[in-house]
């Protein structure tokens, strides 16, 4: 048997996974569910994650060496450095042919200098993305995208196939990133479309419902735009599935990407500065939805204006 097939072997494995917060639970879940025992970790609290049948590591360094395929969705570039380096981290245990995907968003060079970190123990880092909510995950619905070394994405794709219905490989290191930065240009520009039609239809006075059933199977629908719009109507933006902080947490990167490639973004400057405008307002951990508070807020300064 070939290192690549004993990796994607569906048997029952022990799954590496590190940040196990509101995607990773939901991951983990899948993973279980599939049969594997899967080892988590996470800084806080591990209570939930146990609760749902996962095993509690003491530290990165543990799963490596229990783990031939770790996962990790990580919040930022500092954490990656931190659980890939620190002083019971990854590479204290990463040993060859191991395969280390990670699916958070990060700056790309924060992701990149990881490759040549694992290399000289002989395994592997992947570029990964999720490109869906918490809900979606939890529906299977989220793809993942994988970028990087082809055989060890194609290695742990039946492994992803417990948690999506969708893995898609895109090629050379970074690539997963960079589709995950433009899904979210649109996420962000998309949101606040979606905040401003709805705004402007209960101004008017449109039957809520009917307009919801309406755009949704229309031409001006969206994936986004069920999930959101209800949410909307009924100001309904607690608990949250995506907030206004982890939203902007891609604004730079997204920045930087049209910066490096010589792309304006002239849509994207105009919707990012309204969640900017929520974070200030105290909207940090509502859900996305609420941007239609911004936008009432504009409506309320043009009315004010006017008179």
């Amino acid at each position: 048997m070939t290192n690549e097939q004993r990796l994607g072997e569906t048997s029952m494995q022990t799954i590496g996974f590190i940040g196990v917060g509101n995607i990773g639970t939901e991951i983990s879940k899948h993973l279980i569910g599939g049969g594997h025992r899967v080892l988590g970790y996470r800084r806080s609290s591990m209570t939930e994650f146990e609760k749902i049948g996962g095993v509690a590591a003491r530290s990165p360094a543990q799963i490596a060496e229990e783990c031939d395929i770790i996962f990790s969705c990580l919040p930022g570039g500092d954490s990656l450095d931190q659980v890939v380096t620190g002083p019971d981290g990854l590479l204290k245990s990463a040993r060859k042919g191991q395969i280390v995907a990670e699916l958070g968003s990060h700056p790309l060079p924060a992701k990149e200098r990881q490759v040549a970190r694992f290399a000289e123990k002989g395994a592997i880092f992947l570029d990964g993305e999720v490109s869906g909510t918490p809900g979606m995950v939890m529906a299977k619905k989220a793809p993942i995208y994988l970028a990087g070394d082809a055989d060890a994405c194609r290695a742990i794709e039946p492994v992803v196939k417990n948690f999506a219905d969708i893995c898609m490989y895109f090629g050379p290191f970074g690539a997963a990133s960079k589709i995950k930065f433009v899904n979210n240009l649109l996420v962000t520009i998309n949101t606040a479309a979606i905040g401003e039609a709805v705004s402007l239809a209960l101004k008017a006075g449109v039957d809520p419902d009917m307009m919801i059933k309406a755009i949704s199977a229309g031409s001006g629908g969206s994936v986004l735009f069920p999930i959101r719009a209800p949410r909307m109507v009924q100001k309904n933006f607690l608990p949250p599935q995506g907030t206004f902080e982890m939203l902007s947490h891609y604004f730079d990167y997204i920045d930087d990407m049209a910066d490096s490639s010589g792309a304006a973004t002239p849509l994207f400057d105009l919707a990012s500065g309204l969640y900017e405008r929520g974070i200030k307002r105290g909207l940090q951990d509502h859900d996305v939805a609420a941007v239609i508070e911004v936008i009432d807020d504009l409506s309320k300064e043009k009315s004010a204006a006017s008179q």
